[in-house]
């Protein structure tokens, strides 16, 4: 059995797996959450993530040494990411490589989130797909493993940052996204009607920060009013989660109408949201693509999909050294960092 180890720890998840090279069946998939320890402030703390990395990733890596003769490379997230969270793994990986004599991959998080979608298969390319996470808004569309061009991207906040900062102007908790999602189940869409962002501009682009904006003046009238209540709560994810769909299908269905790829698909945590989902399968419909769909248990930060890009790199005999590993943090994360600290 030849297997390769990834480590993903881009952010508040220590995540260690191993996948079979030959089959793409994962082997082992262990991680560990650090949401309880960060939900008290509102958001990620970077250097609490990094000492929690610190703890985690040598529990998860002991169990699975009894593996350690099979393992042929060493993959790990190097980027995008917190650097203070990404040099645990990276740190890691480097250790592992250099004794166990294996060569070691660099990985890119976002490509990880795309092969997600090929854990345990092969590739369907070529491939338009919507990324949407906590850092990023995107639209790509992938002709194959080395040529992806980037079609459409947020000018300000991400998808997942605008439901975490909703969620925290409503004390809700973090991480944000799912509770908006189920308040939102037992709201009225109609109740308020928040702006459509960029509805007249011909950019095909993403921006949030407007509609996050409304929200926010909304959600203070109401608690000046005394009139906050729990429907309205509900009636706010709700009607703030309409806008920011029809948001995403407008742009989208501008890059629709030109592409003619086979298979369209959502990866990054967000894509785990089914009101986003039954409302893309909707538009996948009216153009006659095929929507693939990543397992709910590999949507959010994992090792898995870290390894599954790495396969690829393996197969085609494409490593790194042990030098050229280098740890970045992107823009877009350190936003999101400094606005829940």
């Amino acid at each position: 059995m030849n297997l390769i180890l990834s480590i993903e720890s881009s952010c508040d998840d220590s995540s260690i797996a191993l996948t079979n090279i030959d089959n793409l069946e994962v082997v082992e998939h262990l991680k560990i959450s650090q949401e309880i320890e960060h939900s008290k402030y509102g958001g990620v703390v970077p250097e609490l993530a990094s000492r929690l990395h610190a703890v985690a990733l040598p529990k998860l890596l002991e169990k699975l040494k009894p593996y350690f003769k099979n393992i042929k490379a060493v993959a790990v997230t190097t980027h995008p990411g917190l650097s203070v969270s990404l040099h645990e793994g990276v740190a890691m990986a480097k250790s592992i490589s250099a004794f166990l004599e294996v060569p070691i991959i660099g990985v890119n998080h976002l490509y990880g989130h795309i092969y997600s979608l090929f854990i345990g298969k092969n590739e369907s390319l070529p491939l338009l797909t919507l990324l949407v996470s906590g850092g990023h808004t995107q639209v790509l569309r992938v002709k194959d493993f080395n040529n992806m061009e980037l079609l459409a991207t947020t000018m300000d906040d991400s998808v997942g940052e605008a439901y975490d900062k909703v969620a925290k102007m409503l004390n809700l908790g973090y991480p944000g996204g799912p509770i908006i999602e189920k308040l939102a189940l037992k709201g009225e869409r109609d109740r308020f009607n928040f702006p459509i962002p960029m509805q007249n501009s011909p950019l095909v682009a993403f921006s949030l920060s407007g509609l996050k904006n409304a929200v926010r003046l909304k959600i203070e009238e109401l608690r000046e009013s005394n009139s906050l209540d729990e429907q309205a709560i509900c009636d706010i994810a709700a009607s703030f989660e309409k806008a920011v769909v029809k948001h995403l299908l407008q742009k989208s269905k501008k890059i629709f109408k030109k592409d003619n790829s086979k298979y369209f698909a959502i990866v990054g945590g967000v894509s785990a949201n089914s009101y986003i989902k039954s409302n893309f399968k909707k538009l996948c419909k009216e153009f006659g693509k095929v929507m693939l769909e990543v397992d709910l248990k590999y949507c959010s930060d994992n090792a898995v999909m870290i390894g599954r890009w790495a396969i690829e790199r393996y197969k085609r005999r494409d490593f790194d050294n042990l030098d050229s590993i280098k740890v970045g943090a992107t823009k877009e994360c350190r936003e999101i960092v400094s606005s829940t600290k």
